[in-house]
């Protein structure tokens, strides 16, 4: 089925970043869809099904700035569960009609830019065909999953379900032998929802966690989670503060609600360090990776010292010394903070279970995976009736690269990136006209609060497409040279971090084959403003506008 209206802006994706970007055109006048793959909007969230399941950036910071919205809602947690963001979610589409811009159960399989015209043709697995002068990729970090390549995956013979693809009815788990292979922040939820349920769990681990505390809070007279192992400070914000809240985050480092310490790691005395760790760990959610001394990501010094905080703190949680040292091994397995930290409430506490076992597969590889379970090289073959794979995604461009998307020139952005991968202030590339993305490589990302940085990037975009339709202009490039400062800066900015010599999908070390690269952008939401700012005061520098 072909449509003849061609639309100002297609958007792929319709989580948070595809919502923001659907309301600032729409408010502006452009005509625009989004296509979605899930059967409603709420991204990464719709699918995020597994019990447990919940956000790290607490509230209000983790939502859209839209005053219609949130001045009549209330989140009944401090760091609201899928249940919850669903909740929101819903409310947003009925308060600002939103499903009636969106179309579900939709896959967009190709994007051909016709040079000639400037539009983008889009076609998907629905057979739809569409026309829009501008093609906006809202396909989130986590939108390609992955499962390692096990032999004898197929021959299992139990249920097999990755975090990302739980069924909607749920899994009766009560009384199964279960295996989670990976560490995740899924893994972490799954682990301390299902470890009391089930009759054993084994967890497959690659890395250590390193789970620092959620410090959650319920509404309910401002009772805090009495499962939380610290306490915590924090209180839920009047509303009358959420204006001033959501302008603060732009002028913060991660986009969250407070700054690094102010001072220097070499400036403070070590009592005063151990107080400002003990401060950040007690707020709970993110203070401890962004509340505390930003050296920690470039002096092995700084980062030694808080692994060792931390270190202690969790160890003396754990009860059985084979597992601590599994957990939370004395010497740290990477510099910590270089992959973000997964929260907890009782991960380690379940761990403590005589039913709980955890296996090192560093130590232990899996061999393969039988009719009856997983064979270990020493354990031999561990009997379960369900895997389930906490083994992460082809994150930041792997949803990108699932879309054949070609330019006037029938070059694929799959072949642009073959040897690594480029853009101009983390929303587009060169040799693509009129192609954007949101939340995507070469952005602040998930090293920051997520819907600030997305309100960020889709506000600036929405800006300067405004401007070229007051000027008549219907063709946008980034400039070649452009594209090799900014990736430039990119790299340059992980290079001289703690962050390259730790295996993460920060630079796609998880994935096969994928080349190991900074997909993140590190310099921090003031200076990525700053560089989008100037673009814009510098009429657009490194934009070609016709």
């Amino acid at each position: 089925m072909e449509s003849t209206q061609i639309l100002d802006a297609l958007i792929i994706g319709a989580g948070l970043s595809g919502l923001n970007m659907l309301l600032n055109l729409r408010k502006l006048g452009f005509s625009s869809k989004i296509y979605e793959t899930g059967s409603y909007l709420g991204g990464a969230w719709f699918w995020n099904r597994y019990p447990g399941a919940g956000v790290d950036s607490d509230i209000p910071i983790y939502q859209l700035n839209e005053k219609e919205v949130w001045s009549s809602f209330d989140f009944k947690e401090r760091f609201p569960s899928r249940q919850e963001l669903m909740r929101y979610f819903r409310h947003l589409d009925k308060t600002l009609g939103l499903s009636k811009y969106i179309i579900y159960n939709t896959f967009v399989t190709s994007a051909d830019f016709d040079d000639g015209e400037n539009i983008w043709h889009i076609k998907t697995d629905t057979d739809l065909s569409t026309s829009a002068r501008y093609l906006i990729l809202c396909t989130g970090l986590h939108s390609k999953r992955y499962i390692p390549a096990f032999n004898g995956l197929d021959k299992f013979k139990g249920k097999c379900y990755h975090s990302s693809s739980w069924p909607e009815d749920g899994i009766d788990m009560v009384g199964k032998h279960v295996a989670i292979v990976g560490t995740a922040a899924s893994s972490v939820q799954l682990t301390q929802k299902i470890g009391t349920e089930v009759a054993h769990l084994t967890v497959y681990q690659r890395t250590p966690a390193l789970a620092i505390p959620l410090q959650q809070r319920l509404f309910n007279n401002y009772e805090r989670d009495t499962t939380s192992p610290c306490v915590s400070e924090w209180q839920y914000p009047d509303k009358t503060e959420y204006e001033n809240i959501f302008n603060q985050l732009k002028f913060t480092f991660g986009g969250f609600r407070k700054n690094f310490y102010a001072e220097k790691f070499e400036n403070v005395t070590p009592t005063e360090r151990q107080k400002v760790y003990e401060n950040a760990w007690t707020q709970g959610g993110c203070a401890f990776w962004m509340y505390g001394f930003f050296e920690t990501f470039i002096s092995q010094e700084a980062n030694d010292e808080v692994y060792a905080f931390l270190a202690n703190k969790i160890r003396a949680r754990i009860h059985n010394p084979i597992k601590r040292d599994l957990l939370v091994p004395l010497n740290p397995p990477h510099a910590w903070g270089t992959k973000r930290p997964s929260l907890e409430t009782s991960y380690y506490d379940v761990l403590n279970q005589n039913n709980v076992d955890i296996i090192d597969v560093n130590a232990s590889p899996i061999i393969e995976v039988t009719e009856n379970g997983i064979k270990t090289k020493k354990e031999g073959v561990v009997s379960v009736d369900i895997i389930i794979f906490a083994t992460g995604f082809d994150s930041l461009t792997g949803g990108i690269l699932d879309i054949n998307i070609r330019n006037g020139k029938g070059i694929s952005i799959k072949e642009k990136w073959r040897k690594g991968t480029k853009s101009y202030l983390g929303v587009c590339a060169s040799d693509f006209p009129n192609l954007f993305w949101v939340y995507g490589p070469h952005g602040p990302a998930d090293f920051s609060n997520a819907p600030t940085s997305i309100g960020i990037q889709c506000d600036w975009i929405a800006d300067l497409l405004l401007e070229m339709q007051k000027n008549g202009q219907t063709r946008i490039v980034a400039d070649e040279n452009m594209e090799k400062i900014w990736t430039h800066h990119v790299h340059l900015l992980w290079k001289n971090s703690l962050f390259p010599a730790t295996k993460s999908w920060y630079q796609g070390s998880n994935i096969p084959g994928k080349i190991e690269e900074p997909l993140c952008y590190i310099g921090g939401i003031p200076l990525y403003t700053e560089k989008l700012n100037s673009c814009t005061e510098n009429n657009y520098e490194g934009f070609i506008i016709v």
